[in-house]
Formats: C-alpha cells, structure tokens, sequence
C-alpha cells in the first residue's frame, strides 16, 4: 500500500453529527494544532514535606518552613495553579491568634492580616490540624515558588506541632 496524503475540510458521521474516532488501539496521531481543549486537565503536580516544628513569634507574616515549599514552571499563561498545604499547629492562650497564608513569591494570596488560616486561641492551650487551599491564576510561564508563611499575635505560635509531617502540594491545571 502506498502512503499518501489525504486533504479534507471536513469528516462528518454519515447521519452527519456524532464523533469520528481515528486511530485504532496502539496507534498514535499526530497533531501540529490544537486537537481537544484539554482544559481541566493536571498537567503537573510538585508536593514537599516538613515535619521540623518551628515557632515563630513574628507578628509579621514570616517564612513558616524553608522546606514547606515548592516550585513549579507552568508551561502556559493561561494555566491555573491550585495549591494546597496542611500543617498541625500550635499556640498558647491569653486570647491570642495565629494565623498561615500562602505566597506566590513575594506576595501574599491571602488576606494581609487574616492570611488563609485564621486560628483563634481563647484561655486554653491547643494545637490543631489546620489547612488551605486556592486556585491561582499567575499568568506566567516562569518558575513559580509557593510557600507557607504564619505570624502571630503575641507569644509563640507553632507549625508541624511536635513534629507532626506538614506538606503543601501545587497542581498545574490546563487553562
């Protein structure tokens, strides 16, 4: 059999509507344009851990963990990033608040007093499990880093409360 071109403009069912299936089990296709819109669909996805406690007394939004950290390069502008992170936490008393936040870079996607992760403390100690999550639009093809941030109140506010694993993980999501 001789291999050759075949030019059309059009494919249609023979009831003229429906979809044309091309290719059979094992058999690839190639195409230079757009085949599909393929939206919705995760690309990539990067996750990191930490599981050092670390306190911060920062009444400031601070790094949280150098580790509690990831990078990822989306591959079009129109990609949407959907990042989520946990942490166990811990602060002490005396009506205070402790609060997480996640930053793309340099700036924060949270609120800039609230965060992402508002943690109220009455007159007792507690520790918790806290987490967040957001879908982010950075319009770039560059490498992106997403990381935890906390600050307190007053006194000492604790992430990966003893020791407990933390992670955050970014998904790149077809735009």
């Amino acid at each position: 059999m001789a291999n050759g071109t075949l030019k059309v403009s059009n494919i249609q069912t023979s009831s003229g509507s429906g979809t044309i299936t091309l290719g059979q089990s094992g058999e690839t296709i190639a195409c230079s344009g757009t085949l599909g819109s393929g939206m919705g669909k995760v690309l990539q996805v990067v996750t990191a851990t930490d599981s050092t406690q670390r306190d911060v007394t920062s009444t400031s939004y601070v790094t949280g963990s150098n580790t509690l950290s990831v990078n990822i390069t989306p591959s079009s502008t129109s990609s949407k990033i959907f990042v989520m992170y946990n942490t166990a936490v811990y602060k002490n008393g005396n009506n205070q608040v402790g609060n997480t936040t996640l930053y793309r870079d340099s700036t924060n996607l949270g609120d800039s007093t609230n965060g992402l992760s508002y943690f109220y403390i009455g007159s007792d100690d507690v520790g918790q499990q806290v987490s967040a999550s957001l879908l982010d639009s950075p319009s770039s093809t560059s490498q992106i880093t997403y990381q935890v941030y906390v600050r307190t109140s007053a006194g000492t506010f604790s992430i990966n409360y003893q020791s407990c694993v933390a992670s955050i993980t970014a998904m790149e999501i077809a735009g």
